[in-house]
């Protein structure tokens, strides 16, 4: 019999700018206490974790998700397993537990992402001859032809001078985006989901500001033209934040005894994970989830709420109007142009968000998260309340 996925607790850090309040922190050390949150909402004993899988895409090496597994204290027996889709890594992670529970090779998974910019280690690479020196380098390649690797600010520009999304929508796009973010942490000063680190006590998310659109377009272009260019405001900052979910089998869920932390734990319904012109990355979510809708016949307007990753405020803006997004159901907290994007952890932020959003709405109410990545990939997830 397939098991059916359930999100028995969600929850993430605060996103702190780089160089910010995070600034001293691991990655693991990021992740390890929202791993501990998840056992404590859920009631979930330790060694019931049957795996832990984190996304992180900074990391030159090692194994991330096995620290923070077992500096939150669990089994030594408990694999770990650290994956790297780049952007899409956090989503991934989620998408791949889901599985585990679904195929019935697992009943208790912890997945989502991890990402320090802060402390992320400076990559070189290896001279091929004792006579050179090693060089430095801020990014791998994304593809095996230049010609098909293109520097993403500049692809965003290029998306947008296509599209003819003006610098002033885009502009727009991103005050609204702090707009939001303001707006909730005024409502909800600590959001549910948040864990507070006691090292790093910051109880919101921190770079939301009362952005304008003159002081929006006056921010540095740093790539394209006056018309159509992406600028320094229409562009998510580099962060640090961990974020995860707890999923389990149904039968699991019904078995344990003590209460949990959602009153009606969300399903997932299904995820697609899809590939696409490396060149063309910030238009491979789309493909992802015109599959999914495909698959389960269902529309846009199925969707009470959508968690919409902000990479670019031109990325956001060309996805929701390719699929036909209602305005008003897209990012309703704001998204990563107001919050900040640290890299692998960023699609699980996006289901962490998705979750809460959707405790706000009536019984089978459905949502969806999507994301792309570097190199022609695209996430997306669908939940139900």
């Amino acid at each position: 019999m397939t098991a059916h996925p359930l999100i028995l607790a969600a929850r993430r850090t605060a996103v702190a700018p780089r160089g910010g309040a995070f600034r001293a922190l691991q990655a693991d050390e990021l992740a390890a206490p929202v791993i501990e949150a998840l056992l404590l909402d859920s009631g979930v004993e330790r060694a019931s974790v049957d795996h832990v899988i984190f996304g992180n895409a900074l990391y030159g090496g090692g194994n991330p998700a096995r620290l923070a597994a077992l500096r939150a204290g669990l089994p030594d027996c408990v694999p770990a397993l650290t994956l790297d889709t780049q952007c899409c890594s956090g989503l991934d992670a989620i998408l791949m537990a889901s599985h585990l529970v679904r195929s019935g090779a697992a009943r208790c998974v912890i997945a989502g992402g991890m990402e320090s910019y802060s402390r992320a280690p400076i990559r070189m690479h290896r001279p091929a001859t004792s006579k050179e020196e090693p060089v430095a380098y801020d990014r791998p390649s994304f593809a095996p032809f230049p010609e098909r690797d293109p520097d993403l600010t500049v692809a965003a520009a290029d998306l947008a001078a296509e599209l003819q999304i003006s610098r002033r929508a885009q502009a727009d796009y991103a005050v609204q985006s702090h707009a939001k973010a303001l707006a909730t942490r005024k409502q909800a000063p600590g959001l549910a989901e948040l864990v507070i680190l006691p090292v790093a006590p910051l109880e919101q998310d921190a770079f939301a500001r009362s952005l304008t659109q003159a002081t929006a377009l006056r921010a540095p272009i740093l790539a394209g033209d006056r018309g159509t260019g992406v600028s320094v405001a229409t562009v998510a900052v580099e962060a640090d934040a961990a974020a995860a979910v707890l999923v389990v089998a149904e039968g699991f869920a019904q078995e344990l005894s003590s209460s949990t932390s959602l009153p009606a734990p969300p399903v997932i319904l299904d995820g697609v994970s899809r590939g696409g012109p490396p060149e063309d990355t910030a238009r491979v979510p789309i493909d992802a989830m015109r599959t999914l809708l495909a698959a389960h016949d269902k529309k846009p307007e199925d969707f009470a709420c959508l968690e919409l990753m902000e990479a670019y405020a031109v990325q956001a803006m060309a996805t929701a109007a390719a699929m036909g997004w209602p305005e008003d159901s897209i990012n309703r907290s704001g998204g990563a142009l107001g919050r900040g994007h640290p890299i692998g952890a960023s699609g699980a932020i996006l289901a962490v968000r998705l979750v809460q959003e959707l405790q706000h709405e009536v019984d089978g109410a459905q949502g969806l998260c999507s994301i792309a990545a570097a190199g022609g990939l695209g996430t997306a997830l669908a939940f139900m309340r």
